[in-house]
């Protein structure tokens, strides 16, 4: 048996969610709650539905044809440790792993939470930010709004780095205008190849 796991809903075949075929998870509980939030009903922690992270794992290695699994929200690092037991799985496998979440990458990496930690170690792409409704734009790739980012691994390894660890952002929404220029690499990706 794995780690018990709360979910909205799953999408074994998604198109969307990432490069490739994908196996997308919908996590239940978001404390960001945005405003035009395209999922509102992963917002409460206490609603959608109980599972275990063994069980999805069989489920996702059922198809062949996957290039990997997207954790998707709500969001992902409400539920860390057990979002990281299903991506440690998914990478022990061969798979990529692509992670949605309305948090900054430098947020996270400031937590001293050893699983957000080992979440962020695993990802091959992190999409980060919150969806802001007046930056929205049906044009950008796997992303709604023009604040989010795609992050490599090599761009969230970066901000993992001790020397990044001491950036600290007091006001989110302003950081969103500056971040491209903010982090050391400036490692940013507008598309989502895999290398």
């Amino acid at each position: 048996m794995g780690h018990e796991i709360r979910l909205n809903g799953i999408v074994e075949e998604s198109i969307v969610d990432g490069p490739g075929l994908r196996f997308t998870v919908f996590m239940q509980g978001c404390p960001h709650r945005c405003a035009g939030c395209h999922n509102p009903g992963t917002h409460d922690p206490d609603g959608g539905y109980g599972d275990d992270t063994e069980r999805i794992f069989a489920q996702f290695m059922e198809n062949p044809l996957l290039s990997g699994m997207t954790l998707s929200g709500g969001e992902p690092f409400f539920q860390a440790e057990a979002s990281c037991a299903l991506a440690e799985k998914v990478k022990k496998a061969g798979k990529n792993l692509v992670v949605y979440t309305g948090y900054l990458c430098e947020s996270l990496a400031r937590k001293e939470d050893r699983a957000v930690r080992r979440l962020l170690e695993t990802v091959d792409i992190l999409i980060d930010g919150p969806y802001v409704r007046e930056l929205r734009n049906l044009e950008l790739e796997h992303r709604g709004s023009s604040n989010q980012r795609i992050l490599t691994r090599s761009a969230v390894q970066e901000m993992l780095r001790p020397a990044f660890a001491p950036f600290k952002i007091e006001n989110t929404q302003a950081a969103y205008a500056r971040s491209a220029s903010a982090h050391p690499g400036g490692r940013l990706y507008n598309s989502l190849r895999l290398r």
